[in-house]
């Protein structure tokens, strides 16, 4: 490979190199959600504008002077980011830092600005890690050690390059791909060096990082005071916020997991003042919740461990009845309107394992009478000033309806019969939402259903609440956890009937799931990799240790008794082999077929990019083989070879006389001149000349 050559590639690589640093400290960052969009989209601007910088579809040159004069204003920018936008010290940290990635990766020319822009990327790893407690976090940190690697490597080549003028020999393999492989082998033999540590030492760092930098997810609907259409923000949101592993069975479908519920409403807005709650005390390690009428009921129950991400609430979600619980955090209040909270905001991941009636009940219980007292009576029954009709339409539809009951069920069909669900609302507000729902729209998210009802069975006398919180969730076959995400949020409403207690009502028309399809499995096993991640290496400690020493004696036991068990059931192989290979057959099939294709025709793909850069105008010296080759071929499809014991001008001599002849001994003698000459500027005839033989009829071959 000629030098120059040798030079450009050398260069080239260690550009992509690092901007592929500064660019997986960026998704590191990113990924984490720690960066508002503005910062994103410049960020990602100034990465794919210096791509084109070098591969040299832009030019872009920054006078130093405005550089300077940038920099300065961004100090005065700071403060005022701090005290006015950010209102946050690491939030305008970050933005610095990012600020500081921008300049150096659009105006590095030096090797002191590589140094810096390298020490820039590490700072935002570093930030990353803060930040971040996503398994995509080790994806980027993988990305990140790659072009590392890459980096330092073609760094040091480039740096011998520019001190020696020792020329290399050519070899047929490229320079570029020979790096590339060996920094993914380093790479990779970092990761599986560094794994173990993940897994052998308990993770101590976590536990004292954790309290730096809060990563909670802002959940809107489970304050103390919810607009009408917050709870639609969050369903167009998909990010997990629960994980449930059941211990028992199979949940029922439509399962509610039941948040904060909230009784005042003034006509644009739910609240509960009742802000103090119960402290629920432990009794033999675990906390009870019911009474002993309710844990003597008949009915189904299921025992079920929540792990609940990060939020900014203290609300606890459980489904069903709960009767005992055992939560990590080790408090937990009672609250008024039937709700759990922790009474306070978490800073990591809480975990707790209830026991839940989710049954029917018996005839027992129709003999029970439930009571409330007058004052919560007159706050279940509080209305502000709403539009006439909608006690005259709730007083139509429960027309004829005997009991409270039968008018609740009267008014909760009507509402999913007449109106439809939609996330897709006018983004002007009106003076009476509730009013413009059920008279002017007539369609909206699962608030405006439950508000609606609630609204409409306090205008008949029925005490009612809201209740926010999560319905279903997504069973993960291959964590074996249902998922509950921010999409899965839900309003319903609680009415009471003294002859049944409290009792969900849900107004809101049942919609389709999304179909199962090859995306939505691979965000299941995405999914199931993250719970891993947070299960065994952001949450390791000594009793993870013993609890995999003891699944791993376990199994080793398992092996030994059933080394003489007979011999494995093909029937059942048999059978899970077809379900695989008619799910995900086609798939794999395509996918093999795709990297077998890419392994025969990667040498003919590579050719071709380099003939139509060639074409382009972007011949180097080296090139010239490649073309000579070509012309090879065209006159071997046309009937002559070239012995491999002629020479190039053997061959030339051995056409007879011809237009076709001289203008392949003018493309042989222009090709030994760009082999032995060195001569850039002359490969870049060769592919006219080419193109003019293989328009060509050459009748004499």
């Amino acid at each position: 490979m000629p030098r120059a050559a040798s030079v450009n590639s050398v260069e080239r690589f260690f550009q992509f190199s690092l901007l592929g640093l500064v660019t997986s400290g960026y998704l590191a960052v990113a990924g984490s959600g720690a960066l508002d969009r503005s910062t994103m989209v410049l960020s990602a601007c100034a990465l794919i504008l210096r791509a084109l910088v070098i591969t040299g579809f832009v030019r872009l040159e920054i006078p130093e002077r405005i550089l300077n004069w940038v920099t300065i204003l961004y100090i005065g920018f700071y403060f005022f980011d701090y005290f006015f936008i950010s209102r946050n010290m690491l939030t305008g940290t970050v933005h610095v830092i990012f600020f500081l990635a921008i300049v150096k990766i659009l105006t590095a020319r030096t090797n002191r600005d590589y140094m810096y822009t390298a020490a820039v990327a590490f700072v935002e790893l570093l930030a990353a890690a803060i930040l971040s407690s996503n398994l995509s976090f080790f994806a980027f940190l993988a990305l990140y050690l790659f072009f590392a690697i890459a980096a330092f490597t073609s760094a040091e080549i480039r740096r011998s390059l520019q001190k020696s003028a020792r020329v290399s020999r050519a070899t047929r393999m490229r320079f570029s791909p020979r790096l590339a492989t060996l920094s993914l082998s380093v790479t990779a033999g970092i990761l599986l060096l560094t794994a173990g540590l993940f897994f052998v030492l308990p993770r101590t760092a976590n536990a004292a990082l954790r309290h730096l930098v809060s990563s909670r997810y802002h959940l809107t609907g489970f304050s103390n005071e919810v607009l009408l259409g917050d709870i639609g923000e969050i369903q167009a949101d998909s990010r997990a916020i629960l994980h449930v592993k059941s211990y028992s069975r199979e949940f029922p479908p439509n399962l509610k997991w039941r948040g904060a519920a909230l009784t005042q409403f003034d006509g644009h807005k739910w609240s509960d003042a009742s802000h103090q709650g119960e402290m629920m005390t432990v009794e033999h390690g675990t906390i009870p919740l019911a009474d002993d009428w309710q844990r003597r009921r008949i009915g189904r129950r299921v025992l079920y461990r929540v792990d609940m991400n990060t939020t900014d609430s203290d609300a606890v979600f459980m489904a069903g009845i709960p009767e005992f619980v055992n939560i990590s955090a080790g408090r937990l209040l009672r609250m008024p309107t039937g709700g759990y909270r922790l009474g306070y905001v978490p800073t990591d991941r809480v975990r707790y394992e209830v026991s839940s009636f989710i049954g029917a009940g018996s005839s027992a219980d129709a003999t029970r009478h439930w009571e409330i007292h007058s004052s919560e009576r007159a706050r279940y029954l509080q209305l502000p000033a709403v539009d006439p009709r909608i006690p005259e339409l709730a007083r139509n539809v429960t027309m004829g309806q005997g009991t409270d009951w039968l008018r609740a069920q009267a008014l909760q069909n009507y509402l999913r019969r007449s109106y439809a669900y939609s996330l897709e609302l006018s983004s002007i507000s009106a003076p009476d939402p509730l009013a413009d729902f059920l008279f002017v729209r007539r369609k909206g998210h699962c608030e405006y259903f439950a508000s609606a009802l609630a609204v409409m069975l306090r205008t008949l006398d029925i005490p009612a609440r809201i209740v926010n919180g999560f319905q279903s969730g997504t069973f993960n076959p291959v964590s074996e956890q249902y998922v509950i995400r921010a999409s899965d949020a839900h309003s319903w409403v609680e009415a009471f009937f003294p002859d049944r207690g409290w009792v969900a009502l849900d107004s809101t028309p049942s919609v389709a799931g999304a179909p199962r399809n090859f995306l939505t499995t691979i965000g299941l096993y995405l999914d199931a990799a993250d719970t891993f991640w947070q299960e065994w290496v952001l949450s390791y400690d000594l009793g993870h240790q013993v609890t995999l020493a003891g699944r791993l004696e376990e199994r080793s036991r398992r092996i030994r008794w059933d080394w003489g068990a007979p011999p494995v059931n093909w029937r059942n192989l048999r059978n899970t082999l077809g379900r695989a290979i008619k799910n995900y057959g086609g798939v794999a099939l395509a996918s093999i077929s795709g990297g077998i294709l890419a392994v025969i025709f990667r040498r003919r793909i590579r050719d071709w990019a380099r003939f139509r850069r060639i074409q382009n105008g972007g011949a180097v010296s080296s090139d010239g083989t490649l073309l000579y080759h070509r012309m090879l071929d065209v006159m071997r499809h046309r009937g002559f070879e070239k012995p491999v014991w002629f020479t190039a001008n053997e061959f030339v001599s051995t056409l007879p006389p011809s237009p076709a002849s001289a203008l392949i001994a003018q493309f042989t003698e222009i090709y030994e001149a760009v082999r032995f000459g060195r001569d850039a500027a002359l490969a870049a005839k060769l592919a006219p000349l080419l193109s003019r033989i293989e328009q060509l009829k050459i009748n004499y071959l």
